[in-house]
This record gives C-alpha cells, sequence and structure tokens, in this order.
C-alpha cells in the first residue's frame, strides 16, 4: 500500500488508462476538455472503490463507461448536446488526434452519424471488444457489429471511392 491507501497496482493502471480513457472521451464528444475532467472524475470513483473494480472482468471498460456517462451528463445539464452533434458533423477533424491517424481519417470520422462515431472510436480508438462496445453504448453486441459493419463501409466509401466495384461505382455516381 502507498501513503494514499492506493495500491501500487493502481498507480500502474492508472498510469497506462488514463490515456486511452480521455483520447476515447475527447473523440467521441469532440471536447478535449470536458474529456479531461470526466476522465479524471471516473479514475477518481475507480479508486474510491478499487478493490471492487480491480476485480473486474474488464477495469478499462467500466472506467469508460463511468467518463463517458459522465460528459454525456454535462453536455445534457449544459444544453451543448445538440449544438455539439452539429458541430461534429460539419467541422474538421477532432482536436488532438492520435498521430497514427491522417487529418483524412479524423474528418471521415467526424462526418459519421454520432452513433457510428461512438461505435468506431470505441472499437478502435479506445481498442475495446465488441462486447465492451455493446456494454458502453448499451446495446446488443449484434447491434455494435451491425453498427461496426455501417460504420467501416460508410469510412470505406468516404475514405476510397475509387476502392469499390464498378457496379458500386455506377451507383455512387447516380446518387
Amino acid at each position: 500500500m502507498t501513503r494514499t491507501g492506493v495500491d501500487e497496482a493502481f498507480d500502474d493502471w492508472y498510469l497506462r488508462e488514463h490515456p486511452r480513457v480521455v483520447s476515447t472521451v475527447a473523440a467521441i464528444t469532440g471536447r478535449p476538455s470536458i474529456a479531461a475532467e470526466c476522465a479524471d472524475e471516473a479514475f477518481t470513483r475507480a479508486c474510491e472503490r478499487w478493490p471492487r473494480v480491480r476485480a473486474m472482468a474488464s477495469p478499462g471498460g467500466w472506467v469508460t463507461t463511468v467518463a463517458l456517462n459522465d460528459a454525456r451528463r454535462r453536455l445534457r445539464r449544459s444544453g451543448h448536446e445538440r449544438r455539439l452533434l452539429v458541430w461534429v458533423a460539419s467541422t474538421a477533424p477532432v482536436e488532438a488526434p492520435p498521430p497514427a491517424w491522417s487529418p483524412e481519417v479524423w474528418e471521415a470520422l467526424a462526418a459519421l452519424p454520432p452513433r457510428e462515431r461512438e461505435a468506431v472510436v470505441l472499437r478502435y480508438v479506445a481498442d475495446l471488444p465488441v462486447g465492451q462496445v455493446a456494454s458502453i453504448m448499451g446495446t446488443a453486441p449484434g447491434t455494435a457489429a451491425s453498427t461496426l459493419h455501417s460504420a467501416r463501409a460508410r469510412l470505406a466509401r468516404t475514405l476510397d471511392p475509387l476502392a469499390l466495384d464498378p457496379e458500386e461505382n455506377a451507383d455512387a455516381a447516380r446518387r
């Protein structure tokens, strides 16, 4: 035990998970300042309940869910949620994307419908399994998988329209 009463396992876990949770909440909400505050609040709750959280199948999933719920609550309470959804759908990439993705990918991600964007961020930014994505989104695993499939198809059309087969190119040209 450290002098704060939390064992070193929490400290190690916190250092490993905190950046991922902040990135996930920031990518979903488009608000890095809220993301950092919500992640901090979620980790505070995890610290208070560390023996129970540590024993969970996915402590990282739990803390991500707590942070996202806090972010949603804050956005609802402040009346920013509607404006945020419009803003995210109509603006450039989310602030501070991980360097591995190009700006074009972030622009395409920002253009996705909110549920598809949330699923993609949870799966590929937060690196959570589909079952955990479903749990955080409050859906069945099949629904989460279907949402991810739709999002990937939309991203593929946006990012590489020439990669479609000739029939789809003809259909896309008519739309």
